[in-house]
């Protein structure tokens, strides 16, 4: 019994090191070609890449409306500033993930930082009318919320779920702009 045991260890240990000897060579691996899935996932990177820049676009321009809208009417300031505050927040949030977007123009509360600053023309156009400015606001809510709720076709699930809840306070936004004021 005795030489059965030596003989399956001797085994053993020669299995072993040819084993560990042919694992280990001196060829270098040939260069690794691209797969197919890995343009699949180039491509989709870079759809989903323009798509969050469409809605941080959609969101920054209706940020340029309400800042020019509390320029032109500051009395509205006490109803515009949190829903203000709010587009800001989904803007942000919409251009996490690596998008690269223009920064978001400073609160209209905020002081000039200087007289040598650069003068930025108002692009946007506000009504004289307090009302009427109030109507171009929710207006253009309605746009980007729209403009949210088209993109959701293409979204990945998770960047989805985010589009449908800033779809979902454009809409409200839009509510008390216009409807929630006879409240």
């Amino acid at each position: 019994m005795t030489t059965t045991g030596r003989r399956a260890l001797l085994t053993a240990g020669v299995s072993a090191a040819a084993a560990a000897v042919s694992g280990c060579t001196s060829e270098k691996p040939a260069p690794r070609k691209p797969g197919a899935a890995e343009p699949e996932a180039e491509r989709v990177a870079r759809a989903e890449a323009a798509l969050r820049l469409r809605s941080v676009t959609a969101s920054r321009t209706l940020l340029e409306r309400y800042d020019a809208a509390l320029a032109a009417h500051p009395a509205l300031a006490p109803r515009l500033n949190p829903l203000r505050r709010s587009v800001a927040a989904h803007a942000e949030a919409l251009g996490e993930g690596g998008t690269t977007v223009r920064p978001a123009t400073a609160a209209p509360t905020a002081a000039p930082a200087s007289a040598s600053a650069k003068p930025t023309a108002s692009p946007v156009p506000v009504a004289t009318d307090p009302r009427a400015a109030l109507k171009e606001l929710a207006t253009a809510e309605r746009t980007a919320s729209d403009a949210h709720t088209a993109a959701l076709l293409t979204a990945p699930p998770e960047y989805a779920r985010l589009l449908a809840s800033v779809a979902a306070a454009g809409a409200a936004h839009a509510y008390l702009l216009t409807e929630g004021a006879r409240a």
